[in-house]
Formats: C-alpha cells, sequence, structure tokens
C-alpha cells in the first residue's frame, strides 16, 4: 500500500518547505542541514529526483556521477564551514536503517553529538547499516 503523505525531502527539493535553508541547490542536488543533528555539522544532500534508497541505485553512468557529485558537494559543505573539526564522515544508510525513502547522503563534522550516535552511523556488516559513500562509488563503477 503506498502512503498518502507526500515526500519530505521530494518537498524540500522543490523548495516547497520555506523553513528549511537550503545551503545548496543545482539543477540535480539540493543540500540542507539535517533537523536532528548528530554530529557538530550535520549535512544532507539529495537529489532532486526522487530516488527511494541506496539500494535503488544501479550500475549506469549516471547514478554513478549523481553519487559522485553529492559527495563533492557535502565536502565542499564542510570544508566551507573552517570549523575545528578536520574528522568528516560520508554515507547512506541502507533499507531498513533509513529514516526517509528518498536518497539522502549523510555529511558529518565529527564529533558526534551525543557520542553514542557514532553507532547510528555505523556499519553493521552483513547487516547493512551505514555505508560509506566511497564504498557506493565502488559498487556503482562500471564493470
Amino acid at each position: 500500500m503506498m502512503s498518502a503523505l507526500p515526500c519530505i525531502f521530494c518537498q524540500i527539493a522543490r523548495s516547497s518547505t520555506p523553513s528549511t535553508r537550503i545551503l545548496y541547490q543545482d539543477d540535480k542536488i539540493v543540500a540542507f542541514q539535517d533537523i536532528k543533528p548528530a554530529a557538530f555539522r550535520h549535512y544532507l544532500v539529495i537529489p532532486i529526483e526522487h530516488i527511494a534508497t541506496v539500494n535503488t541505485l544501479q550500475r549506469r553512468p549516471e547514478h554513478y556521477s549523481l553519487v559522485s557529485d553529492m559527495l563533492n558537494v557535502g565536502k565542499t559543505l564542510l570544508q566551507q564551514d573552517a570549523s575545528e573539526s578536520d574528522e568528516h564522515r560520508f554515507g547512506f544508510h541502507q533499507p531498513p536503517f533509513n529514516s526517509v525513502d528518498h536518497l539522502h547522503l549523510h555529511c558529518l563534522a565529527l564529533p558526534y553529538k551525543p557520542s553514542w550516535k557514532f553507532i547510528k552511523y555505523s556499519s553493521l556488516g552483513p547487516f547493512g547499516g551505514f555505508i560509506k559513500a566511497e564504498k557506493v562509488l565502488e559498487k556503482l563503477k562500471s564493470a
């Protein structure tokens, strides 16, 4: 059964949520601050096109390019912060551990706040959990 509720990230991507401050936007990607930050700085980078999850991505050049662009935007935003944090994490939650069914890259400038939040952004090995953006790019590379 499909949900009657509209996707919150689709609304943000189309700028129909005035309470969300957009940090970056182009014709494919939007970035904004996470409403429940889990680290010193915590941004989300999403595609404007609705892609459900990281598991929906396919080994196609356009998906590789999209994730690569999302990662570059996230890195640029954290570098522009000029914060004292030089430890960064970039990755995606895999179902069933994702909170919103719209692809979103977590861009974290550590430390985690509170410190136990690191658990939510850890790999659970074969059970999924959090997958680093670089690992997703490796999986998406053409054979």
